[in-house]
């Protein structure tokens, strides 16, 4: 009979971490494991991490209590197929799916890619977010960085030209990325996004808030834009089409891998250039998002790198390549 389990944990940032709705030093998440007791006397679990965000209307609280209220359906048979039916998109379905995910590949004696007929995960290369702050601290950010491939910039209005044009001064061989996280108006997307062109930037992430982006449908677009708080699964697409040309893929918003596989391949269906990211979490997090990450655009899995420390299992980044999971971690 499987068992279910979950608990909070705090993981301290190797810094303060900075974005246009404030700044954090610590990751919050919560982990959910389902363990079950195979004939032969072994005790296999499986786990899933996730992030709630006040955001979206989560707490840990409601988290934990959403998952917690699954132990007696989990207890008598509910599965990950139901589950996607019990739970709706977002951080607590995250973590059980994906435990269900590593149960599923454990208890069969394989990886979860073999399980659903995918190659071997290749190793990915990250984007390394630099904190938003001063034009001259994040200048300095970005020489401390520079030789790091690709560059995600957190912005918020006023100073934000200031901003990477410090950045590409310290950093002019890194590819850039820069996130808005809302915080933009119309005018100010009008305004900067032909001067970001010329600086080299190669994406603009969520520059308006989400349920007002609809004006991006009628400006031209000098660097592709990609939806983040305005895509969270597969029936955000209906309402993207004009706004943006990349979806940024985030598992704390899909509910989990099984919906995350299925919106990159109708994303790309339709058309979409695919991001997949994270919230500042550890490894375990990380892990089953390598898999969407295969083939993606932009890759920016860099949560455990702006830890103070990771799980001793976790994932090895050498630099901004990510390496696929060992077993131990997840899958």
């Amino acid at each position: 009979m499987p068992r279910l389990s979950v608990r909070h944990e705090t993981w301290p940032l190797g810094g303060s971490f900075t974005i246009s709705r404030g700044t954090r030093t610590t990751a919050e998440v919560v982990v959910a494991e389902i363990s079950v007791a195979e004939a032969d006397g072994r005790e296999v679990t499986g786990r899933g991490e996730c992030v709630p965000y006040a955001h979206y209307g989560e707490s840990l609280e409601g988290v934990i209590a959403a998952i917690e209220a699954l132990g007696a359906p989990i207890a008598d048979g509910l599965d990950r197929l139901g589950l996607q039916r019990v739970l709706p998109p977002g951080a607590a379905r995250n973590a059980l799916d994906c435990a269900f995910w590593d149960l599923e590949a454990k208890r069969a004696g394989c990886r979860v890619w073999d399980s659903i007929g995918l190659p071997p995960p290749a190793p990915v290369t990250t984007a390394y977010t630099l904190s938003m702050d001063a034009p001259e601290a994040m200048g300095r950010a970005a020489a401390e960085h520079a030789a790091r491939p690709l560059l995600k910039l957190k912005l918020s209005g006023p100073d934000d030209l200031a901003r990477v044009e410090a950045v590409r001064e310290n950093a002019p061989g890194a590819r850039l990325i820069v996130d808005a996280n809302e915080g933009w108006s119309l005018d100010d997307f009008v305004e900067l996004a032909p001067k970001l062109a010329v600086l080299g930037v190669d994406l603009i992430e969520q520059p308006l808030p989400a349920g007002k982006d609809a004006p991006l449908a009628g400006v031209r677009r000098p660097v592709p834009v990609c939806a983040d708080e305005s895509c969270h699964d597969t029936a955000s697409l209906a309402g993207l089409s004009g706004r943006y040309d990349v979806v940024n893929i985030k598992l704390d918003k899909t509910g989990g891998l099984t919906e995350a596989l299925k919106l990159k391949d109708a994303a790309l269906a339709q058309g979409y250039q695919v991001m997949v990211g994270c919230m500042v979490a550890t490894s375990l997090a990380m892990a089953p998002a390598i898999l969407v990450a295969q083939g993606a655009r932009f890759v920016d899995l860099d949560g455990p790198l702006l830890l103070a420390r990771d799980r001793p299992e976790g994932l090895t980044y050498e630099g901004s390549l990510v390496q696929p999971p060992e077993p131990a971690l997840w899958g």
